[in-house]
This record gives structure tokens, sequence and C-alpha cells, in this order.
């Protein structure tokens, strides 16, 4: 799944949280994106699946490629 699909499903969700991870997204800050999604209640696999999306998220905002959240690709 991507990281843009899977956020998509996360901004549908009455959370809270919602507003905040959208806000993260728009403003390409994958480290307070990461901040959020440590506190919602996924299992041990699912954490690490997110984190390597937003790792991936990371490098393509370091290599200078601009916004990588679709770009994130599937896993």
């Amino acid at each position: 799944m991507s990281l843009l699909r899977w956020l998509r499903r996360q901004l549908q969700q009455p959370t809270p949280i919602r507003e905040h991870l959208e806000a993260a997204v728009e403003h390409d800050d994958p480290a307070e994106a990461r901040r959020l999604v440590a506190r919602m209640p996924f299992t041990d696999e699912q954490h690490r699946n997110v984190e390597q999306l937003l790792d991936a998220w990371e490098r393509t905002l370091e290599s200078g490629a601009g916004s990588s959240v679709g770009r994130a690709g599937d896993f």
C-alpha cells in the first residue's frame, strides 16, 4: 500500500489526530507524521510497515525530489 493511500484512509477517519496528520502531509513533515502514527493502535507489523513508508518519504525529501507522499511507492 502506498503512503498516500494509507494517509488518505486515515484522513477519512473522524479522529482528533486527523487534522494534525493532514497538516503534516501538506507541509511535507514526515517527522510530525511519524510522531502522530506512533500513537495509533497498530500491531508491531503495522508499525514496521508505516515506519518503512515514512523512511521512504524522508529519503525522498532528503534527495531534494520534493514531496514524496505520492511517490513513496507500493511496498
